[in-house]
């Protein structure tokens, strides 16, 4: 049960049609929508001298690429959290011919005159401080495009770009063919120090796997447990080792190695920096953030790393003293996660198990949509809706009754999703032809899955994730902007885009709000303040 048993409404907006979308059928709307745009590219052939004529072609821009990113979106999520042979085939034959077309965009000569035309123009001062955003952010994208480059420089950007488009691919598919390769089935004695509820979540590991016992994985809830809990020391160095190693030289599972990937990374970036006009790809890269220069970025690291040098060395000083008691003699990066557990547990009674059961997923989430409602007034409701799995859940935000957005919930970590925790947009606000159209996100987790009958208990640091994704999801969903260009997240430094996401973290820490999303699995109380 989610969060209420009742019969749910449709959805009010369309949301793609997960119960009938087929890998063929996608390829084909991601090649038309690409062709489209080849041959809006193609007509181009000078910029247009009326001011209205230029709007036109942004207007149409804008159009194509919400079309184009749609498709491509909802492949991209599918090759995401539910990763197999087929869709990775197909995801892996649309690189080229995608990289080729925004690379086409990116170096359209007479596209960025029209930009520039209209940047340049008396009508410029009259557009919205949205219109005006995109433009100048369209222009430096221009730049950073190569499209002052020419000839033999032209192409070999185009070559690298349709190249590192490739090897990122490939680098985020060896890491995770990487997590799934390895498992490690466990005796008892292994077992020894984790609670029962985590060893539960290994035995449904094992199931997973067709073995009858708890088997140790790399996927993050069951590295987790085992990491904080095991009392089995070489396990946990064996663990680590493997995780910390994963799809390196440095691995036993040599075919997943993306060392020889990240060097061609790296060095296909400082090329095209170059051909750029930029001493390095850092230079590249700030850019199009908000830190001006490189000198800013590491000086701040550096003042942080002296800053936190001094608690740090601190902290570690005191898990080496617990760990002496265990005869440990010098703390290992496998001992730390182990003995921060103990620590917590001999200064403040406090241990990450004791606080799961107030913690279930649905009272978390209910809660949730409470604090949302306190701070902005918008109500959540869930709606019904296709999905790609079972675990998705779709909802929309009503504003005094009116639907402003919607989006999908995946939750929980399962074979052949990636790992981490992220939002990424299906549909961005955009002024169309049609009318507004509505944002839809989808914010995807990897929390420890729901074990046999009871709900999913999260740890607080799982609680924290949830409210930082929910942040980057309402700066999708609310934003009033309705230029694709600059709604919600597009269009904002990715050194400015946590903001509402941290800003959102902070709730989850709050004494009234853990009185909201706080009930413990039996006693039903709330999370006590001692």
């Amino acid at each position: 049960m989610w969060l209420l048993a009742m019969t749910l409404q449709q959805a009010t907006l369309p949301t793609p049609r997960f119960d009938q979308i087929t890998l063929d059928n996608l390829k084909q709307d991601i090649q038309q929508a690409i062709q489209a745009g080849q041959e809006f590219l193609n007509t181009l052939t000078a910029a247009p001298s009326e001011t209205d004529q230029q709007l036109a072609v942004l207007e149409q821009i804008d159009a194509l690429e919400n079309n184009l990113s749609e498709s491509w979106g909802v492949l991209s999520h599918l090759n995401a959290v539910m990763n197999n042979a087929e869709t990775r085939e197909v995801y892996q034959s649309l690189l080229p011919a995608l990289s080729e077309y925004y690379t086409q965009l990116g170096q359209h000569t007479a596209l960025y005159q029209t930009y520039q035309l209209i940047h340049d123009g008396q009508s410029y001062s009259t557009l919205s401080p949205a219109q005006q955003s995109a433009i100048r952010l369209a222009l430096r994208d221009f730049k950073l495009s190569g499209v002052a480059l020419e000839g033999e420089d032209k192409k070999r950007y185009a070559e690298i770009s349709a190249r590192l488009s490739q090897l990122s691919s490939d680098f985020s598919n060896h890491v995770l063919d990487a997590t799934q390769a390895y498992f490690k089935p466990l005796t008892e004695d292994e077992l020894k120090g984790l609670p029962e509820s985590n060893v539960e979540l290994l035995k449904q590991y094992g199931k997973q796997r067709e073995l009858d016992q708890a088997v140790a994985t790399l996927d993050f809830p069951a590295y987790f447990a085992i990491m904080t809990y095991a009392d089995d020391r070489a396990l946990r160095e064996e663990l680590y080792k493997a995780y910390v190693t994963r799809a390196s030289d440095q691995s036993e599972q040599t075919e997943f190695d993306n060392s020889k990937i990240m060097e061609e990374i790296l060095s296909l970036r400082q090329e095209m920096a170059k051909l750029l006009g930029f001493n390095n790809y850092a230079e590249y890269s700030l850019a199009s953030k908000m830190a001006p220069d490189v000198k800013t970025v590491h000086d701040f690291l550096v003042d942080l790393a002296e800053h936190a040098r001094t608690p740090a060395l601190q902290e570690v000083a005191e898990l080496q003293a617990i760990a002496k008691q265990d005869g440990i003699d010098e703390l290992k990066p496998w001992d730390t996660t182990y003995y921060s557990e103990k620590l917590k547990q001999q200064q403040f009674n406090l241990s990450q198990e004791a606080l799961k059961p107030y913690f279930p997923a649905p009272k978390v989430i209910q809660g949730l949509f409470q604090i949302v409602q306190r701070l902005y007034g918008i109500n959540i409701v869930e709606r019904e809706a296709p999905v790609w799995h079972p675990d998705a859940r779709y909802f929309e935000l009503e504003d005094q009754g009116e639907v402003v957005g919607g989006f999908f919930f995946d939750l929980y970590a399962r074979t052949g999703k990636r790992g981490g925790a992220w939002m990424s947009g299906f549909r961005s606000r955009m002024q169309t032809v049609h009318g507004l159209q509505k944002p839809i996100c989808y914010m995807v987790c990897n929390f420890t899955p729901p074990v046999g009958n009871q709900p999913a208990l999260l740890t607080h640091d799982e609680v924290i994730t949830l409210f930082h994704e929910f942040g980057h999801g309402l700066h999708h969903m609310l934003t009033e902007v309705d230029n694709i260009s600059v709604a919600g997240t597009h269009g904002v430094a990715w050194d400015a885009v946590e903001l509402p996401s941290q800003f959102m973290e902070f709730w989850s820490w709050d004494k009234e709000s853990l009185d909201v999303l706080s009930e413990h699995i039996e006693s039903k109380q709330t999370l006590p303040q001692e």
